[in-house]
């Protein structure tokens, strides 16, 4: 691993922009962040925009895992894969939820060709966050706010006097960085680095509400009933489902063609529509709307989904809490599973 300290962050987007599709995070007229690509390759890669510390409205889990493709088309005698060829793309400052999340796809889809095909054309260059954003708890799921090791090619950190940290982390990061003159800096940046990642998580708002009903999830204590309230108050939109990071549930479906081929289609869906899990005999395991609901936070918070992928499939981006029209994101939730408990304990104490 190397460490390189730069005054000129331009000089560095512009130089991936010459190899690179190059996307970043910019700010449109109404206020709202969003990825975008810059510089095509078709143009002189020129980048102005400065880096944002917003969280963009979306991740970056479309650039993988596609809202919409075609997997298979079918021409009446053989089946064909249409597996993606996508040139190299860079994503320029991903923030460490973000990449902790695609670490998460990386290894739900790890078998996947149509997300790896994209996957391996993709560099990283993450971004250390250095004040909390609004809704977010990164630290508390163990997602931020710094670049965890491993999870991005490039790590990029501010410092004073508009200088960045630049920190080599994969052969993918080194050969990216290969043919631009960088002079090495010492590492007692890094100890540096670590001290104002660690004030950044003193800065995060107490949350012990959230770790609280995280232990009541996977204790079994939670009624039917709870669920079933607070169903009542999903709108079945999937804007949580669609926002969040590390969610991938998706359904397939034929299309015919023109040439009266068929092909397969695979698009986003929702654990929180009815017809999810809908079988072919029509039994639904899951047709009333507590029980989907309960399955969702379940698969967020859930102890054996823990284990399967080491950490919860919950990256503390709160883009559930800032969309949720229905007030049911993360720290809603939790606060009323919270709120519950210490209701039914104090009655408990009364009745004593």
């Amino acid at each position: 691993m190397k460490i390189y300290l730069i005054n000129d962050l331009q000089r560095l987007q512009q130089h991936l922009a010459k190899n690179y599709q190059f996307h970043q995070v910019v700010t449109n007229s109404d206020g709202q962040c969003h990825w975008q690509q810059i510089a095509s390759e078709t143009t002189k890669p020129v980048v102005h925009d400065p880096l944002i510390y917003e969280k963009p409205q979306s991740s970056a889990k479309a650039f993988f895992f596609t809202e919409q493709e075609k997997v298979l088309v079918f021409n009446g005698e053989f089946f064909q894969e249409t597996i993606p060829t996508p040139k190299p793309f860079v994503l320029f400052g991903v923030q460490s939820c973000d990449l902790t999340a695609i670490h998460y796809q990386d290894k739900f889809f790890k078998d996947d060709p149509y997300y790896q095909a994209r996957r391996q054309q993709c560099l990283l260059v993450g971004l250390d966050c250095i004040t909390p954003c609004e809704h977010g708890f990164c630290p508390t799921v163990n997602a931020g706010p710094g670049v965890k090791d491993g999870y991005a090619d490039i790590i990029l950190h501010p410092l004073a006097n508009k200088q960045w940290l630049v920190i080599e982390q994969t052969n993918k990061g080194a050969q990216a960085l290969k043919d631009l003159v960088f002079t090495e800096t010492h590492w007692h940046y890094l100890t540096q680095r670590d001290l104002v990642l660690h004030q950044c998580e003193k800065e995060f708002p107490d949350d012990k509400y959230i770790t609280d009903g995280i232990q009541k999830i996977n204790s079994d204590e939670i009624s039917s009933e709870f669920w079933r309230k607070l169903a009542i108050q999903c709108l079945g939109c999937s804007g949580c489902t669609t926002l969040c990071p590390t969610c991938s549930c998706y359904g397939t479906r034929a299309i015919k063609q023109d040439n009266n081929h068929f092909s397969q289609q695979r698009f986003w869906d929702s654990c929180l529509y009815e017809g999810f899990q809908r079988e072919a005999s029509f039994n639904n395991p899951s047709a009333e709307a507590g029980t989907r609901v309960q399955r969702f936070w379940q698969h967020k918070f859930g102890d054996e989904f823990f284990t399967e992928f080491s950490r919860h499939g919950c990256v503390g981006c709160g883009r559930c809490e800032q969309t949720c029209p229905g007030v049911i994101g993360i720290h809603s939730v939790m606060k009323r599973l919270t709120e519950e408990r210490g209701q039914k304990n104090g009655q408990e104490d009364t009745n004593a």
